[in-house]
């Protein structure tokens, strides 16, 4: 029975489930597409042809649908030979060899027998067969539309109308070799599930090592962001004017009070481009960050983050990296030097608080046991500060809202860019920021966000700042001011700061678990997407991270 009213599956969709059912879900039904290197090759192949053969009048591309069949798309290219249509499918590359016989790839002969099948249906003409053209090997592949072409095609509809009845994943496709091509690898993290089942298994690396794309931080009051054809455009009131292209942009932090036009909004949520801004307070005020809705992620998310004994599990566990991390961090620092006695009780109280999680009953107490231990960490942080730092760089004791010194003006901000990655790395992995499982929503900042970032406050900030104060790159007058009791950072400070925090995110680090190397900005999207698999049946690397 025809269901008139059900969503019509995408051409294009069946050649994503011939390849992999479970791209195909991660496509189709959570709506996670990614455009990497490959896919802006395609379009732009796509878009050559049909300039050079629309000059030719050969070029008739043609949207089709049907709810007989299910189907929707658009044929790349229609041509007539001999008095019949024939549907082209263009493919950047190779063409299937076996045995010194060129044949179609099976899920470009799907495709292009589903653009066949629609043909015949909206023109009444029998459709004989269509045809692949590989242009790596400048090749063109006939494909005949017979009974077994047709029946392959209902038979990828009529699946993929059961897996879009799913709320859970498909598992990861047992055809390894196909991963390494995949641009949804990840998302999807094949090899980080295959080593959970199995960790003998060396990972093969499919997660990028570095992020390609640049974050713009506009940090001048009154500077203005328009878009200027297909690039951003950022100018300053003292005619200063920086454009980039948009392929090369990831997301813009505002900083205060700088301007940006309603069409730069839309040409970033067009091009998938973050948006944050930060106030002039240096608190995060929002964000946009594009992309599909992600109702499946956030439905599971919600139902695991509602059993009290998996937010207990992942918040001991957090606790747990949290703390060995800071303990780990003070005995490092502290190595080859006589310890003062601050520091040597500041080391028992935080392993004799480390044991004492492994014990607790409730996230209550685990909050209990990182407030003593955090404690602990800030009182042994000025013996890792060098005699040669100024006095009014020095860190006297944790304030937060107002930093009343240098230390926390700058720990303060450092923490506020680190909470707008994590927010972007939340967001793109389509998790919902206000549920969390360790801390409580007691402010507007989002649960969830603060969670991830109790494993990176230390190896990406708390590290970096010790050790800018000890070489002696910070100026107490030129790179910070003081209003009342308030210390701010100086837009001098602010530049500084965010060229420190940038360089730190761009630093390569080797996953002690799963043993491939990526940067710092890499590893917040990571850890997101591990913490996802905790409720998505491949649980047990999440907050596996530490410090060396």
């Amino acid at each position: 029975m025809i269901d008139a009213h059900a969503p019509l599956i995408r051409v294009m969709a069946l050649h994503a489930l011939a390849y992999c059912e479970r791209l195909f879900y991660l496509e189709e039904v959570e709506e996670i597409r990614i455009a990497d290197a490959s896919v802006y090759a395609g379009r732009t192949l796509h878009e050559h042809l049909r300039e050079a053969e629309e000059e030719s009048g050969e070029w008739s591309s043609r949207e089709l649908a049907s709810i007989n069949l299910g189907l929707t798309g658009k044929v790349d290219c229609l041509r007539r030979r001999d008095g019949s249509l024939i549907p082209y499918e263009h493919k950047r590359g190779h063409a299937h060899r076996e045995d010194d016989k060129v044949d179609a790839w099976p899920s470009d002969a799907l495709q292009v027998s589903a653009y066949g099948m629609l043909l015949e249906e909206e023109t009444g003409q029998k459709i004989k067969g269509g045809r692949v053209r590989y242009h790596a090997d400048n090749v063109t592949v006939r494909v005949p539309l017979d009974e077994t072409a047709r029946d392959g095609v209902r038979a990828a509809v009529a699946r993929a109308k059961e897996l879009i009845r799913l709320s859970k994943r498909p598992p990861v496709t047992d055809k390894d070799y196909l991963c390494a091509k995949c641009s949804l690898a990840p998302v999807c993290l094949p090899e980080e599930e295959r080593f959970i089942s199995d960790p003998t298994r060396k990972p093969v690396r499919l997660f990028p090592a570095e992020k390609e794309l640049k974050t713009l931080h506009v940090t001048e009051n009154g500077a203005y962001i328009a878009r200027s054809g297909d690039t951003i455009k950022i100018e300053t009131k003292e005619g200063e004017r920086r454009v980039y292209p948009v392929r090369e942009v990831g997301s813009i932090v505002l900083h205060g009070y700088p301007q940006i036009t309603t069409q730069a909004l839309h040409f970033c949520v067009y091009n998938n481009i973050a948006i944050h801004w930060l106030s002039g307070g240096q608190h995060y005020v929002t964000g946009i960050t594009p992309g599909a809705g992600a109702v499946q992620r956030k439905l599971r998310q919600y139902l695991a983050l509602s059993d009290p004994g998996m937010c207990l599990s992942l918040a001991r566990r957090l606790v747990t990296a949290k703390i060995e991390g800071a303990l780990r961090y003070v005995l490092r620092a502290t190595r080859g030097t006589k310890r003062s006695d601050t520091v040597v009780k500041s080391i028992a109280v935080i392993r004799r608080s480390l044991k004492q999680v492994v014990s607790a009953e409730s996230v209550d107490e685990l909050r209990g046991h990182e407030g003593i231990a955090g404690r602990a960490y800030f009182a042994a942080i000025p013996d890792l500060l060098h005699d040669t730092v100024p006095e009014g760089l020095c860190f006297s004791g944790r304030s937060r809202r107002p930093p009343r010194d240098c230390f926390n003006a700058l720990l303060g901000f450092g923490y506020a860019l680190l909470y707008q990655a994590m927010m972007q790395a939340v967001l793109a992995v389509g998790l919902e920021p206000a549920l969390g499982f360790f801390h409580a929503p007691r402010s507007s900042a989002h649960p969830l966000v603060l969670d991830m970032m109790e494993l990176f406050r230390i190896p990406i900030w708390d590290i970096v700042l010790v050790g800018s104060l000890n070489r002696l790159q910070w100026d107490a007058d030129a790179d910070f001011s003081v209003t009342g009791a308030r210390v701010w950072l100086s837009d001098s400070g602010r530049k500084k700061a965010i060229k420190l925090f940038e360089q730190r995110l761009d630093q390569t680090w080797k996953h002690p678990v799963i043993g491939y190397s990526l940067s710092y900005a890499r590893m917040l999207e990571l850890e997101v997407r591990l913490l996802e698999k905790e409720w998505t049946g491949s649980p047990g690397l999440f907050a596996r991270m530490r410090l060396r």
